[in-house]
């Protein structure tokens, strides 16, 4: 236990938490995630792009995993295709203000992606509107699309090509393993390519 303004905070237990989800995401979901690195490989082989979507802390990691693409995970090599829809505030608001919230995602899949590219959809509960409306529209466009989901995967864990669903109902657990996935596909996407 750790005092802090005269609060215990009990550090051990969000750890033990942590290092508890992690591993059961990595047994349950070991087929999924490393069925995530071949996608993300044959999609950037083949000349396609990667988008990242989500809301909030997931829009978070939607950019910080596109920059590990554009810029570099652990080597210097070539940039990869990848983008956050989760970044353009011209774009957000105004597809927010005229079509509404749950269009901002689906306007920008249907401008940018196509056939042969790769949307990851990231979702704490899988029910974002918002993002269940993007990946719609992406299966519409024959892009690929990889949920990375908690919360036992919701709405969306039926839609996606690949879902990834972290077994635990805390959205801080939730988040931490979907980067912490994210990073493993990118150091693997990063070896396949670059050796």
């Amino acid at each position: 236990m750790v005092e802090l303004n005269g609060v215990n905070i009990s550090v051990r237990k969000g750890l033990e938490e942590h290092l508890t989800v992690v591993k059961e995401t990595f047994e349950r979901c070991y087929s999924q995630i490393t069925g995530f690195i071949e996608l993300a490989l044959s999609t950037l082989k083949n000349g396609g792009k990667v988008a990242f979507i989500g809301n909030g802390g997931s829009a978070a990691d939607s950019q910080h995993l596109a920059a590990e693409f554009v810029g570099r995970f652990a080597k210097e090599r070539a940039p990869l295709p990848a983008i956050a829809l989760t970044t353009d505030t011209s774009i957000l608001t105004a597809l927010g203000n005229d079509y509404g919230f749950e269009e901002i995602f689906s306007r920008q899949v249907d401008a940018l992606l196509g056939e042969g590219d790769l949307l990851v959809a990231i979702s704490t509960s899988g029910n974002s509107q918002n993002v269940i409306k993007a990946v719609l529209k992406a299966k519409d466009k024959g892009v690929k699309v990889v949920g990375l989901l908690g919360k036992g995967g919701g709405v969306l864990k039926d839609l996606c090509d690949i879902s990834i669903v972290v077994p635990s109902d805390s959205t801080p657990r939730i988040q931490e393993t979907h980067i912490f996935i994210g990073h493993i596909v990118c150091e693997e996407v990063e070896k396949a390519l670059y050796g």
